[in-house]
């Protein structure tokens, strides 16, 4: 009888720590998107795109984790993005008079800074010239 009881605790206190893992959040991590153009001036109310590309959520028996993030940036050319899941993100940047930029970081650490440089537009091509 003992035994039993001890076997019953045991396997309560395995399934209260598999769930307590299985409880805890994912890691996170703080963005600073910093938005310039080819010459270092700071690039005002730039759209900033923030997806999450990689990752499952095991809470959710591994439905993909989808958080998207849409911001401007403010008169420094910063958009700050609240806390996102550490893993693949894809970051897009759209600004009028600017070349669009798009590029997927990996990121592992709380927090990150990513610098995006963004060109002029190029003349447009033509087979008629």
């Amino acid at each position: 009888m003992e035994s039993m009881r001890i076997r019953f605790l045991f396997a309560a206190a395995l399934c209260l720590g598999l769930m307590a893992t299985a409880l805890a959040a994912p890691p996170m991590t703080s963005l600073r998107v910093e938005v310039k153009t080819h010459t270092d001036k700071p690039i005002e109310r730039a759209s900033v795109i923030v997806t999450f590309v990689e990752g499952r959520d095991y809470m959710k028996l591994g439905k993909k984790i989808y958080t998207p993030f849409e911001l401007k940036t403010n008169m420094e050319g910063v958009a700050k993005i609240p806390p996102v899941p550490q893993g693949k993100i894809k970051v897009q940047v759209i600004a009028k008079g600017y070349q669009t930029f798009g590029e997927i970081f990996e990121v592992n650490e709380p927090e990150k800074t990513i610098e995006v440089k963004l060109n002029p537009p190029q003349q447009p091509y033509s087979a008629h010239q």
